[in-house]
């Protein structure tokens, strides 16, 4: 059996599911509003002969149906970003305000970092770590072709994130986009499945729970933390909520999405999750012609 048939009981229309995965993802691109505006990049890809649409659900977002991110000036010059759709939502549910202090746990190469900073007017803080160093090179590359100047790279494992280098100061909020085992970006990587094997979706869902409670640990009571993955594991999404929310002091909230999506789902073969994980959203590739992905909000509470 692929692995993919795992997913069967939780995905409606499966036929749908299967023909969106088997088909290549559409290019988008963001607005880096820290160098440009909407109407200023609509001019420039219209003069450069660049096709593109905008995406409903953010303002920022375009699809470039006939060409590649990075296959034009704007680009070049930070007006633009390469952005799948998807991965657009965890910086947007987070909402950062200017002037806060937020960590971002998982950061290279720096999309969601440079999105953070964007929303906050390049103001405030942004704590970017990483545990990779060749990734860290792109974060701080496309930090400073965009204009981020309200961004400070840390070279650590985010499970063991430390405050001493700034002044032990915590934060307002974080964003937890773990590495996983990517399953949801089987349309733009279609041999997503191929090494694929639970030993490895259980081992990194253990390496998932410390990186978010890291996170709890480290950001204000009353502050927000976003956690979200690119695949469809219940393993690494619903199982690592309900550890770390019988372990730390937070809970999950409701948030608004304007895409289509199902909630988080309470039973997965022999195990069952704390009912609030019905807060947390999956976003499935036929849903919304999207990469697959899942998300979710939690308050700090002590």
């Amino acid at each position: 059996m692929e692995p993919i048939e795992r997913y069967r009981p939780i995905v409606d229309d499966w036929e749908a599911f299967r023909a969106a995965c088997e088909r290549p993802l559409p290019s988008a691109v963001r607005v880096n509003t820290v160098k440009a505006t909407v109407e200023r990049v609509r001019t420039v890809l219209d003069e450069a002969g660049v096709a593109h649409e905008p995406v409903g659900w953010h303002d920022l977002l375009f699809v470039l149906p006939e060409d590649s991110p990075g296959n034009n000036w704007p680009y070049f010059h930070g007006w633009i970003h390469g952005q799948e759709e998807v991965s657009a939502v965890p910086a947007t549910v987070l909402d950062p305000e200017p002037g806060e202090r937020v960590w971002d746990a998982c950061a290279a190469p720096g999309t969601k970092t440079t999105q953070l900073a964007a929303q906050m007017g390049d103001t405030g803080e942004v704590v970017a770590t990483d545990n990779n160093l060749g990734r860290i090179s792109a974060l701080r590359s496309n930090a400073e072709r965009l204009g981020a100047t309200s961004v400070a790279v840390t070279h650590e494992d985010g499970r063991n994130h430390s405050l001493k280098p700034f002044g032990g100061e915590s934060y307002d909020r974080a964003l937890v986009d773990v590495p996983c085992s990517c399953e949801g970006t089987i349309r733009k990587n279609p041999d997503a499945f191929d090494d694929w094997s639970l030993s490895h979706v259980e081992g990194i869902a253990g390496v998932q729970k410390a990186i978010l409670t890291r996170a709890v640990q480290v950001t204000d009571p009353g502050g927000t933390v976003v956690y979200s993955t690119c695949t469809f594991a219940p393993e690494e999404n619903e199982a690592v909520l309900d550890h770390v929310l019988s372990e730390e002091e937070c809970e999950l909230v409701e948030y608004d999405l304007p895409l289509t999506h199902r909630e988080g789902v309470t039973e997965w073969q022999d195990e069952s999750f704390d009912p609030s994980v019905t807060r947390a959203k999956r976003i499935y590739p036929h849903h919304n012609d999207t990469g697959g992905f899942f998300c979710a909000k939690l308050e700090v509470t002590g």
